[in-house]
């Protein structure tokens, strides 16, 4: 698909080129956008918050994620199940219905940006249909900076056509779904689910193959900072409680998602927050209940029709339930989103198994290691079947999101924590004193503890033991938390059962790092052995 009037133009320039005689609103305010929003379906809660759903679609669809594969990054790639490779030519053909199917729809146009430093920065311009799509992308990317540098950078375009389902044999992809990222003319094309989270996920995605071209290190993580500018950053999974530590009314949070570190330190690359609000409550989360007011979207939670009250601990829908709200909304935001480089770095794992220890201390080569192994696990009789906890892995705790491999991010991760000399821990936010349903988890007021010890150096002294089988080096004594529980075989009844069931973890750490060719052996080697 050619415009000749275009052609010294990238591909995702002639695309919008092409569509703005159909926009018929730019950056509208968000009056507009609830008008419209609930034209097309969307409630209002008791305190003014925009409720939508999202249909059969409530999370992403990997299977349905596709790279175009080019020249100019076909090296670059880590293809494989992550990164399902697309022909270029089925890109354009798809491109194009979906220019068909606009040309019939009034649009919307919101220009955004993602990066809060604006040496590194990239416009964003969303194109759709969808007035509550065009809300959350007014939510979860920032302002464009005024002062912004000229550098020419592509910016990322998205046509977005949630309500649009493509027959596969049309399209000639794996359902009537499609999230199509070209890395190299910056464009995504969204079709077929209304998940909004697609549009983070795929600008996340372009931003984690950019950043690491220009010597930024791109990061799935939550990040925070003192009043002494120590910075720490937390990296976990879903449910190991990086939201929960990082927002300490102590500290500023620079983010809670997603991030860059740079020559000069981190910075946040959104301007909201996308967070999962199942049984969220005003005792346990007071800054995220208090944000879902009047500007702030809700996404499959279930809504009371009389009251409007929204009822957080229903799974009628999803046991993903979203809640996205502009930073400024959360009292403990830091409002720039840039702070120095961090003192601290964290790896969060809810070890249902009872097997690790709360907190230990990582060598450069385990903080790899544990890095790429992105390591948590499921608990028992949350999934059909389910009788024993699982192990999970996804590597650098963003495994869907990675166009690289993971051993790029890993020598980014060593580059910089040698440079600005980061102390880096493992932190087990789950159970101690046997598995999950045999033992108890671990009270956050301990984790509280420990990490506010890892952040003020006090674990870098002091007396260690150094566990047998996987290496990592635990404190013996931690200021107001139980030395018990920082040896977890003492807290377990059968000590011999304990030892059997390490073993059988540190297998499957064995196993899954062995699915990455190319891992260095230095990485490999700071491991568990079995």
């Amino acid at each position: 698909m050619t415009d000749k009037c275009h052609d010294n133009a990238t591909r995702a320039e002639r695309a919008v080129a092409a569509l703005e005689q159909y926009v018929t609103l730019r950056n509208p305010s968000n009056a507009i956008l609830y008008e419209m929003s609930l034209k097309q379906g969307a409630l209002l809660s008791d305190t003014g918050a925009l409720c939508i759903w999202t249909g059969r679609r409530s999370g992403r669809s990997p299977n349905d994620k596709f790279v175009v594969k080019r020249p100019e990054s076909e090296k670059n790639i880590w293809w494989g199940k992550v990164n399902q490779p697309l022909e270029m030519e089925k890109a354009e053909k798809i491109e194009g219905l979906l220019r068909k199917y606009f040309a019939t729809r009034g649009l919307i146009r919101m220009d955004r940006w993602a990066g809060a430093d604006p040496r590194f920065g990239r416009p964003v311009t969303l194109i759709t249909d969808s007035a509550s799509h065009a809300f959350f992308s007014r939510l979860i990317f920032r302002d464009p900076p005024k002062d912004a540098p000229r550098t020419g950078k592509k910016g990322m375009t998205i046509l977005a056509a949630p309500f649009l389902a493509l027959d596969p044999k049309e399209s000639g992809l794996n359902s009537d779904a499609g999230i199509i990222l070209d890395l190299d003319d910056a464009i995504v094309l969204l079709y077929g689910t209304r998940y909004a989270g697609e549009i983070k996920k795929s600008v996340f995605s372009a931003m984690n193959y950019w950043m690491p071209l220009e010597g930024v290190f791109p990061m799935h993580c939550s990040a925070n900072v003192g009043a002494g500018e120590d910075v720490a950053l937390f990296f976990g999974l879903s449910g190991t409680g990086k939201t929960s530590l990082s927002a300490d009314a102590s500290r500023r949070l620079i983010g809670d998602d997603e991030h860059g570190w740079s020559d000069t330190g981190v910075f946040n690359f959104e301007g909201g927050c996308y967070a999962k609000c199942i049984k969220l409550s005003r005792e346990r989360e007071p800054e995220i209940y208090n944000a879902l007011r009047y500007g702030a979207l809700l996404e499959n939670v279930v809504i009371d029709k009389a009251t409007r009250l929204p009822d957080y601990d229903s799974e009628a829908i999803t046991e993903n339930t979203r809640a996205t709200y502009p930073l400024a909304f959360n009292p403990l935001m830091l409002d720039s989103g840039v702070a120095g480089h961090p003192k601290a770095v964290m790896f969060l794992v809810a070890d249902a198994f009872g097997i690790m220890p709360p907190i230990a201390r990582l060598t450069k080569e385990q903080a790899m290691y544990y890095f790429i192994s992105g390591y948590t696990a499921k608990l028992a009789g949350t999934e059909v079947g389910m009788t024993e906890p699982e192990a999970t892995f996804s590597s650098c705790f963003g495994e869907p999101f990675l166009p690289w491999h993971p051993q790029k991010y890993a020598d980014m991760l060593k580059a910089r924590i040698l440079e600005h000399n980061t102390n880096c821990y493992l932190v087990n936010t789950g159970w101690s004193g046997g598995p999950y349903g045999v033992g108890n988890r671990i009270k956050i007021g301990f984790t509280r503890a420990m990490v506010s010890a890892a952040i003020g150096g006090n674990l870098q002294k002091g007396e260690i033991w150094t566990d047998p089988v996987f290496g990592l080096r635990v404190p013996r004594h931690i200021e107001a938390v139980p030395d018990v529980i920082l040896t977890p075989r003492e807290t377990w009844k059968d000590g011999e059962e304990y030892d059997r069931k390490r073993l059988e973890l540190a297998k499957r750490f064995i196993a899954n790092i062995a699915k990455y060719p190319g891992v260095s052996r230095e990485v490999i080697e700071a491991g568990p052995r079995a």
